[in-house]
């Protein structure tokens, strides 16, 4: 049985495009069945309209709440029966509620090594700091922003002349290559949370995840 993703985007959905052609080559055993972006203007719901997924808008202006707006995503989410939950550039922080009752089921993709620079503007954080590398995590979404359990995490060098636009690349890259790998463990059933801990293949994953350099 396939299983049933939304995925939730606020932008150009260059992760969401890496996960649809990853599934048109067969190598994820699940189906997109929506994409739901709080910004009218992202590009990935033209990606997702070219493919002929349904997709949706929230504006928070036309909630009174954050509450609200996440209660009504909750909603279109659960009329597609959805196994899982990817968040493949979603700029907005979910509701406790939100993540609760999907419990489990939402991944989320960082552009840093968790734990260090949750949050914003993490490459220029790394380069500001020196780092000689930096990368990306897979995780599993609860109530703390960004801080869920890792799943995987892949590591990208920092040279001494790079510019930030370089570094975004290679970071990039890397989100391309493994979202999809990730997902595919999710949807083979490799992959789940209990008690906020993450397993691969019967076998708890360290705080790093399964690593790549």
């Amino acid at each position: 049985m396939k299983k049933n993703i939304v995925v939730l985007i606020s932008g150009n959905g260059s992760n969401l495009q890496s996960i649809i052609d990853t599934i048109k080559r067969g190598k994820i055993n699940g189906e997109i069945r929506a994409v739901i972006s709080n910004k009218a203007s992202a590009y990935g719901l033209t990606r997702a309209e070219q493919v002929n997924i349904p997709h949706f808008v929230f504006s928070r202006k036309d909630y009174d709440s954050n509450q609200s707006m996440d209660n009504a995503i909750a909603q279109k989410i659960d009329e597609f029966n959805t196994d899982l939950i990817v968040l493949a550039g979603y700029m907005k922080i979910l509701t406790p509620e939100f993540t609760q009752h999907f419990q489990g089921k939402i991944l989320n993709i960082h552009p840093s090594l968790l734990p260090k620079y949750a949050g914003l503007h993490t490459h220029q954080r790394a380069m500001e700091a020196g780092d000689t590398e930096h990368g990306m995590s897979i995780h599993f979404v609860n109530e703390e922003v960004d801080g869920g359990p890792v799943v995987l995490q892949a590591k990208v060098p920092i040279y001494p002349d790079d510019e930030l636009d370089e570094v975004i690349e290679r970071v990039r890259e890397q989100e391309h290559r493994c979202y999809p790998l990730v997902i595919e463990w999710f949807c083979s059933n490799r992959l789940y949370c209990i008690d906020g801990k993450a397993y691969l293949d019967g076998k708890i994953l360290s705080k790093q995840g399964y690593a790549i350099d």
